[in-house]
Parts: structure tokens; sequence; C-alpha cells
């Protein structure tokens, strides 16, 4: 198992992010666990603080690992979820959630955490590749071991 890090400062929080990710020798990508620490600055409701990260996770890792809107005939292909990939159950890692609300300031608690999801993940494969991923989707890349 490896790890990868990531960190932002954006809509008024700090949050930083790790991720376990393992590659198979197909290249298969598995994350396995993934961890935020923020501070929103007040934390009024720590629960809905923690529901928001993981939320925010499943669309970061889903964008990530699947996301890509594509046109045809002038128009975007994917108008719902039917049509647009989203992480599974099945595939959704573990998520923890560390708040340190510093006090001072009312910071985003979902939108940070969107954009600390890929980078994470994708050093986390650099990690256990070697490669440098440098385009999402990942269902684009060839990370098979030669």
């Amino acid at each position: 198992m490896h790890r990868g890090l990531a960190q932002i400062m954006g809509f008024g929080s700090y949050v930083a992010a790790a991720a376990e990710v393992s590659v198979s020798e197909d290249g298969k990508v598995k994350i396995h666990r993934i961890v935020a620490a923020t501070d929103p600055g007040i934390a009024v409701n720590p629960q809905q603080i923690d529901a928001q990260v993981a939320g925010s996770f499943v669309y970061g890792l889903s964008a990530a690992l699947y996301g890509a809107c594509t046109v045809k005939d002038g128009r975007i292909e994917q108008t719902n979820f039917d049509s647009y990939p989203v992480m599974r159950l099945d595939e959704m890692p573990a998520v923890e959630t560390i708040l340190m609300p510093s006090g001072g300031f009312i910071g985003g608690v979902g939108e940070p955490t969107i954009a600390v999801a890929a980078p994470a993940v994708l050093n986390a494969v650099f990690a256990a590749t070697g490669r440098r991923v440098r385009q999402i989707p990942l269902k684009h890349t060839d990370l098979r071991r030669a």
C-alpha cells in the first residue's frame, strides 16, 4: 500500500488529504482509505462536516477515476448519473475526517475536499508505480507493470 498527500487553502478553509492506494499488476487502482484534515475555522455541526467531507470525496474520486464530459454533435453526452460514472459503494474507500477548527472564520467544508481527492490519489499512484500521471480520468492511463 502506498500513500499520497495533497493540501489546499480554498473556500475559506484549509484541507490536507492522505490517500492509501494499491496498484495491481494489471494496472487496476484500488483506493483503500482516504483521510482529510480540515480547518473550516468554526465547526458549527461536526457531524454535517463529516458527511460533507465523505460526499465530497465521492465526487472528487469519481472525477479522478472516471469523470469526463464528452461532446457529440454539439451536445454534452453525459446528461445525468445514468451516463456519468460515479464511484459505487464497493469501490468507495474508508473515509476519515479529522476536524481541526481554529476559530475566527467560517469556511467551506465540502468544496475544498473535492480539490484534494485527485492529487492525493495521483501522488499515491506515483509512490506505487514511479509514474507521474498528469491527466485524469485514470481510466485512460495504462498503469500495468512492464
